[in-house]
């Protein structure tokens, strides 16, 4: 049987690798950390704007498992906040015991606390991998879905040292991308004004640190929006994220905080004093990053060259997928192109050509752009994402953004993808 060996266990790989099972590999996942998920343990939004759309095109291709999951576990749906629609929320203190049950249940191989350190090549093909201190995992292909945030040098370098996030750098390691293993030259994401990289989007704060009357109306309604004081706003913070989607006066001029479980606060950080002079958070606590109250951490700084199979430029039997991919934002756009990833690591490994998904579907054309932009010397200063800035402008101007589930069924049909990533292959052994 074909083995396919994914690297990284947060949304992109834990979605390659159900992906390539599904296509009946022998799948093996590897994750540095104790949990998969990664950012997604403290993410939480899905469907807002054109993830919906996305979101029910990949489920027309076959591989809805994990949208299914964050469906069944939303605490708020058709949610409306500033610059977002019909948007859900799923719980993110059940999510990862769900999706590792969706993983056994499909039977891929989870092997957490396994972080790769080492690649065995044979000329321009990855022949295994190496974990610290484990045994040579060897494999037909490889995912690297290892992201592009961290390791804690580089939060030191491009920020303001180890915030203490959900990644947990200091405990398990830090990030090891299998291309750059491999000899692969990894590009780093510039703004315009010269920064590198870009601060995670949102922090958490403890429910039990903010007045019971916000928490009530929160868990209400999913949100709470706070004005705040002249001399308490800052804009200038919101161009640092790497959720643009985000970065709109409405975040800078009030606090925005939506309920995932956790407060999840809308702003990269927030001076913790200048948030406990906000009437009702004079207790607030953060809870992820522990040092919120300073910066996030630094994202996009270890990105692959690929095409659009995704498999990794200069390298015969590697994908990437998710932020290692190109600067693609959210939980969305990593399960779409952690389908791709594993389903096309798996047809490779079974001697089958790769495939594309067509641009008239929005995934397609979002993995397609992104490819040519990365290669504009403007181009990594943006952000992509469905929900919004570059991207979904693209979207609604191509008029590929709908939540119509017929119109998106018939352009999924039309297109020749329904069902695709849900069809087991065989071992045939022949290109088609």
């Amino acid at each position: 049987m074909a083995r396919v060996v994914v690297i990284g266990g947060g949304w992109s790989g834990s979605a390659a690798a159900l992906a390539a099972a599904q296509a009946g590999a022998e799948v093996i996942l590897l994750e540095r950390a104790d949990m998969l998920l990664g950012t997604g343990l403290v993410g939480g939004i899905m469907r807002n704007n054109g993830r919906y759309t996305a979101a029910e095109e990949m489920i027309a291709m076959g591989s809805g498992t994990f949208f299914e999951i964050t469906d069944s576990l939303s605490l708020h749906q058709n949610l409306d906040f500033p610059h977002h629609r019909h948007s859900s929320l799923y719980d993110v203190t059940r999510i990862e015991p769900a999706v590792r049950h969706a993983l056994k249940e499909a039977g891929v191989d989870v092997r957490l606390q396994s972080r790769i350190t080492a690649v065995q090549m044979e000329g321009q093909t990855i022949l295994a991998v190496s974990p610290y201190g484990s045994e040579v995992i060897s494999g037909d292909a490889f995912v690297d879905a290892t992201g592009s945030a961290g390791p804690p040098g580089g939060c030191e370098r491009y920020g303001h040292g180890c915030m203490m996030c959900v990644l947990r750098c200091h405990t398990f390691g830090g990030r090891v991308g299998v291309a750059a293993l491999a000899g692969v030259r990894e590009m780093v994401a510039t703004t315009a004004t010269g920064k590198v990289g870009a601060y995670s989007g949102s922090c958490e704060l403890a429910k039990e640190s903010i007045d019971p009357a916000i928490i009530e109306e929160l868990e209400r309604n999913g949100l709470v929006v706070v004005p705040l004081p002249q001399d308490l706003q800052d804009a200038n913070k919101l161009t640092l994220k790497a959720c643009q989607q985000y970065a709109e006066p409405e975040y800078g001029e009030n606090l925005v905080i939506l309920n995932t479980g956790h407060p999840k606060l809308m702003v990269p950080y927030m001076d913790l004093n200048r948030l406990r002079a906000v009437p009702g958070f004079e207790a607030a606590r953060y809870i992820d990053p522990y040092s919120g109250g300073v910066a996030n951490s630094v994202r996009f700084l270890g990105i692959a060259p690929r095409d659009n199979t995704l498999k990794v430029q200069g390298i015969n039997n590697l994908y990437a997928c998710g932020e290692k991919a190109g600067p693609l934002v959210g939980h969305t756009e990593a399960i779409v192109t952690g389908v791709l990833a594993g389903h096309n690591a798996t047809r490779i490994s079974m001697g089958y050509a790769p495939i594309t998904i067509p641009t008239n579907l929005a995934i397609g054309d979002a993995i397609s752009w992104t490819a040519e932009r990365m290669l504009v010397p403007a181009g990594l200063g943006n952000k992509y994402t469905f929900s919004g800035s570059v991207y979904f402008h693209r979207m609604r101007e191509k008029g590929l953004y709908t939540i119509d589930h017929e119109a998106i069924r018939m352009r999924v049909e039309t297109s020749g993808m329904t069902g695709i990533f849900g069809r087991r292959l065989s071992e045939a052994r022949h290109a088609i």
